[in-house]
C-alpha cells in the first residue's frame, strides 16, 4: 500500500496492486466560488493541482465518501472516463449514472472488487441543523489479505458511527478528513483537533494521517497550527499531515 494527498481530499491509493482514486476535486485553482457564509470569500480551490498530478484517466476505479463540490466536481465529471468503476454511497448512484458513468456501484454494507473488501462506514457532517443539511456522508475500511486495514472516514466529526469503524475494523492506518471546515454559524462539519485527539485515543496503535487542509475556503485550520499542537502533545510521530502531492504510509507485506 501506498498513498498520495493529490489535494484536500483528492488521494491516490495504490492498494492490492490497484490504482483507486478517492474523492477528485480537479478543477483548477480560483475556478469555483467560495462557500457562502464562512469566514472569508477566497475563491475555490484555493490551490492548484500538483504540477506533476497523476494521468487521472490510467485509474482502476473512483472512490467517493459523498458528491459534494469539493469533493468531486464538474470538472472530474468531464475528464473521468466514462466507463470506470465507481463506488459511492447508496444517495449518490443516481446522480452518478445521469451524468453517464456506466459502472456505478452503491455501497449499503460492504462490497469486494478485485480481491479488495469495501466496507462502508457512517459518519457526522456537523451537529445539529448545520449536519442535517450537509446531508448523508460515508467513510470505507479497505481490507485485503496482502494489505494493512485502512480506513478513510470522510467528512465527519469524532461521533459514534466513527468509534463503531475504529472498533468494528480495527484499523492499521486511517486518514481524517480534518481542516475544521464551518460556517459562521454553528460548529465545524469536519475534523479539527479534538476530534483527531479522540482518533488517536480510540486507535492507539493506528497510524494517522489528516488531509482535506489549505484547499477550500472555509477550511481554517492550518498545516502548521495543526502540526504545532500535535508537536506540542507529543503526537507528531503518529500523526501525519501530508503536503499536497506527497506520498504516505508506504507499506510492502
Amino acid at each position: 500500500m501506498k498513498i498520495r494527498l493529490i489535494r484536500h481530499a483528492t488521494l491516490l491509493v495504490i492498494y492490492h496492486g490497484k490504482t483507486i482514486l478517492v474523492d477528485p476535486m480537479l478543477s483548477g485553482a480560483g475556478t469555483m466560488p467560495p462557500v457562502v457564509n464562512s469566514a472569508n470569500e477566497r475563491l475555490n480551490p484555493l490551490v492548484n493541482l500538483p504540477h506533476d498530478s497523476v494521468n487521472f484517466t490510467a485509474i482502476d476505479a473512483v472512490l467517493l465518501t459523498h458528491t459534494h463540490r469539493d469533493h468531486f466536481d464538474d470538472q472530474a465529471a468531464a475528464i473521468l472516463p466514462k466507463h470506470v468503476p465507481v463506488f459511492c454511497q447508496p444517495e449518490d448512484q443516481a446522480k452518478l449514472q445521469e451524468l453517464g458513468f456506466t459502472g456505478v456501484t452503491s455501497i449499503t454494507d460492504r462490497y469486494l472488487w478485485q480481491g479488495i473488501q469495501f466496507f462502508r462506514t457512517g459518519g457526522q457532517h456537523g451537529t445539529g441543523e448545520i449536519g442535517q443539511k450537509m446531508g448523508p456522508v460515508s467513510g470505507y475500511s479497505l481490507q485485503a489479505d496482502d494489505e494493512p486495514c485502512l480506513y478513510i472516514a470522510g467528512d465527519t466529526i469524532w461521533c459514534q458511527p466513527v468509534a463503531q469503524a475504529i472498533t468494528a475494523y480495527n484499523p492499521d492506518y486511517i486518514i481524517l478528513f480534518g481542516g475544521e471546515a464551518r460556517f459562521n454559524e454553528g460548529q465545524p462539519i469536519t475534523m479539527g483537533k479534538y476530534d483527531i485527539d479522540q482518533v488517536a485515543i480510540h486507535a492507539p496503535l493506528a497510524q494517522i494521517a489528516v488531509v482535506h487542509m489549505e484547499a477550500f475556503n472555509h477550511c481554517l485550520l492550518l498545516r502548521d497550527e495543526l502540526k504545532t499542537y500535535l508537536q506540542k502533545q507529543g503526537m507528531q510521530e503518529r500523526v501525519l499531515v501530508p503536503d499536497d502531492g506527497e506520498w504516505f504510509f508506504h507499506v510492502s507485506y
